[in-house]
């Protein structure tokens, strides 16, 4: 297992899978464990993926400053494994939560990215904010699902203000296109793969500038997928389509009956629109 030293003396971890031109892949949750990824659906078949652990996530070491958790804070982690691989630009993956911490790097380091791929991200870095409707719209194309009531009623408890570790399992199944074993096994892993500490930190006040990191989007010269799922919530293709139109290059995806992880849902498919947008960088 590969590891390197960040800014602050932080030993990080990264994992290397495939073949290929390098991917670097940037992990939600927030502050999950890069393992979660597997091989983002077969994607090894076309690029070598480097997965970092983030800062006290995974094979990773704890920082002794609880505040470099921070999004911002953690774009220069980033930086330090592009530098540690001794890429003069890179392609860059960042996921749901670090969506927000890929999104900061392009906007930091433009120079530095050749392409960038924002898979199902969230969009606080920019401003974009999802809201409860939102939440309640995404959830009601599932109806038909048989753990459909549950989650309504689940939704329901979360707005008055009741929501427990019980409601918040219940709209699990809202996370994949299909909830089957594989979704189940997939969502059980989360609870060892995530540190709740920094998870707490991510998000904290300071960590975003939505009018600079749009102004300094501008400046980005590399093609960007924004990729959403057709029954995600966070961001619905409507949100990702408003993302994408932030860049000078960006596209937008949808998968259809996706959700919020699309290389599971449909791997073909997935993988036939990462790839084929990133051979044409």
């Amino acid at each position: 297992m590969p590891t390197f030293s960040a800014y602050d003396g932080t030993e990080l971890a990264y994992h290397e899978k495939g073949d290929g031109e390098p991917l670097l892949c940037l992990p939600g949750g927030p502050m999950r464990a890069a393992a979660y990824f597997g091989d983002l659906g077969g994607l090894t078949a076309h690029r070598r993926l480097i997965l970092l652990d983030l800062r006290g996530t995974g094979d990773s070491a704890v920082p002794d400053d609880p505040a470099t958790y921070r999004c911002d804070r953690l774009v220069d982690d980033v930086e330090a494994l592009r530098e540690h691989l001794g890429l003069e630009r890179i392609d860059l993956l960042g996921h749901s939560a670090s969506g927000n911490l890929a999104t900061l790097y392009a906007a930091r380091r433009p120079k530095r990215v050749r392409a960038l791929v924002l898979v199902t991200p969230a969009t606080h870095s920019v401003g974009l904010t999802v809201t409860d409707r939102d939440h309640r719209d995404a959830a009601a194309l599932r109806a038909g699902e048989p753990w459909y009531p549950a989650a309504e009623a689940a939704l329901e408890e979360i707005a008055a203000g009741r929501a427990t570790a019980e409601v918040w399992n219940a709209l699990a199944p809202l996370a994949y296109g299909r909830w089957d074993a594989t979704a189940q096994a997939h969502r059980a892993a989360g609870a060892t793969e995530k540190n709740a500490d920094a998870a707490a930190a991510f998000y904290a006040e300071g960590a975003f500038d939505p009018p600079a990191t749009r102004a300094a989007l501008t400046a980005l010269a590399a093609p960007v997928l924004v990729l959403a799922g057709e029954w995600d919530s966070g961001p619905n293709p409507a949100h990702a389509e408003e993302f994408a139109a932030l860049f000078p290059h960006g596209v937008r995806q949808v998968q259809p009956r996706g959700a919020h992880f699309p290389w599971l849902d449909d791997p073909e498919w997935f993988v036939r629109r990462v790839a084929g947008f990133l051979a044409q960088d």
